[in-house]
């Protein structure tokens, strides 16, 4: 398995190299796995996006259904992360628009609360379903911390919103989720800001960070589960990661660790003693004052979540077969929970929702991309319905979609941020990836219809 993968990936870096220039990095444009979301409650619902939209499982990564991007319509911008509630509600940040399906992702819809502005983060309070905060970080207007007290449903303005002001990402803390933390450029200066009364109030730590030559995008990244004033944030500078942290609640920053890729994502063990960090190509652990060190897997497209004591990582199939793993040992060692060649089809949604209409005439081109099955199930099955349930409407719309008609009806912000540059899985100059999955296509027949045991 593993000579077979290695003489893919060596066959898709020659054609790299012949088209240089032309591509960016980073595995290729291929298909990837890009963040990890587990349903609050559920833990055996796992949501996981992707640079081709999502994958969603219910039976604890038994079986696996995509939902496309056309259906979830975030456009040129992907979620860099997903919160999936208790009441099978997913919201997302896509630094443009925020995403929300009411239906555990068969519908979905742009909250037009944010139309005229971009959410560029997104955070839940840790034990209370309702309660959300969203930053928002347009130029030109004012930005500030937002809070929703119904699951996203509604959503105020804290005290904190001025021009001038443009946020990245905002935390809160496990330990007392009253404080906050958020991150962004406040009248050029890079900031990190908290409030100890659950936004009412807020102090400003600007950061200078001379050490470093012309930083950028300072970014709140994490709160340790156990001690309210230790933060992290990563900061951008010539090419490489600084990974920073604060003992005193965000008013000084200490490196503990300086990345030569793009930073994805990371997170904590529960008493905040270890760091787990996933980058583009590798992934990290080390003690959470560093140093970190480089782990032998995934060897690409790494991301993170702990839950409990288990840890799960996104990794690159392309590489090495699996594209999400667990770990019961701190990430010493990965048991392979799936391969986007066992993707079963789209995911099971009720007629006249967005993804039961678009996505399965989508499917059979990225099964044969990612020699995933076609149907092996026969064909588009129907999800069972509820008890008791009637035949659905034909003529009422969807209440997680847009009326095309209705300006405004929860459709992209108006003037959409510019398109993403070519980092990250996935960035490519546009004619080349059918190119190179068509020789990923040819080169991994033992993919097709393949399956393999869970451990």
């Amino acid at each position: 398995m593993k000579s077979r993968n290695a003489v893919a990936w060596r066959a898709v870096a020659s054609l790299l190299a012949g088209l240089a220039g032309r591509m960016a990095h980073a595995h290729a444009g291929l298909p990837e796995t890009s963040n990890i979301a587990i349903r609050r409650g559920h833990p055996q619902d796992f949501f996981v996006g992707t640079t081709f939209g999502a994958v969603i499982s219910r039976d604890s990564g038994q079986t696996w259904r995509w939902v496309c991007p056309d259906a979830m319509g975030y456009g040129g911008w992907r979620p860099e992360a997903y919160l999936w509630r208790e009441t099978g509600d997913i919201l997302a940040a896509t630094g443009s628009a925020l995403l929300h399906s009411p239906d555990e992702g068969c519908s979905w819809r742009t909250h037009p609360f944010f139309k005229s502005t971009w959410v560029t983060g997104l955070a839940a309070h840790p034990t209370d379903d309702r309660v959300f905060y969203a930053v928002t970080g347009r130029p030109g207007i004012a930005n500030g911390v937002y809070r929703s007290e119904d699951g996203g449903e509604t959503w105020a303005a804290t005290p904190l919103l001025r021009e001038g002001l443009e946020l990245n990402a905002v935390r809160v803390s496990p330990v007392d989720p009253r404080r906050l933390y958020a991150s962004g450029v406040a009248n050029s200066q890079l900031v990190l800001l908290r409030s100890d009364d659950a936004g009412l109030t807020w102090q400003e730590f600007p950061h200078a960070l001379p050490e470093l030559l012309r930083p950028y995008a300072l970014t709140v990244v994490a709160v340790d589960p156990a001690a309210v004033d230790v933060v992290w944030t990563r900061v951008s500078a010539q090419g490489y990661t600084h990974l920073l942290r604060s003992e005193d609640g965000g008013r000084t920053l200490t490196q503990v660790s300086v990345l030569d890729d793009t930073f994805i994502n990371m997170d904590l063990s529960a008493d905040g003693a270890t760091a787990w960090v996933g980058t583009l190509n590798y992934f990290f652990r080390g003690p959470s004052t560093g140093p970190l060190e480089k782990r032998p897997l995934p060897t690409g497209n790494a991301c993170v979540l702990r839950d409990g004591e288990t840890l799960y990582g996104c990794g690159s199939t392309w590489l090495h077969d699996w594209a999400l793993a667990r770990s019961t040992d701190q990430g010493s060692t990965w048991q392979h929970i799936f391969g986007l060649y066992e993707i079963q089809g789209t995911q099971l949604c009720p007629r006249g929702t967005p993804v039961r209409d678009l996505c399965p005439a989508r499917w059979p081109q990225l099964a044969e991309q990612l020699g995933a099955p076609l149907y092996p199930d026969g064909g588009v099955e129907e999800p069972p319905p509820p008890p008791d349930a009637g035949a659905p409407d034909a003529g009422t719309p969807d209440a997680g979609t847009a009326d095309a008609g209705t300006p405004d009806a929860g459709g992209p912000p108006e003037e959409p941020p510019p398109a993403p540059k070519a980092s990250g899985c996935g960035a490519t100059a546009g004619t080349s990836v059918p190119l190179l999955l068509l020789l990923l296509s040819s080169l991994l027949p033992w993919r097709r219809g393949a399956r393999r045991p869970h451990q």
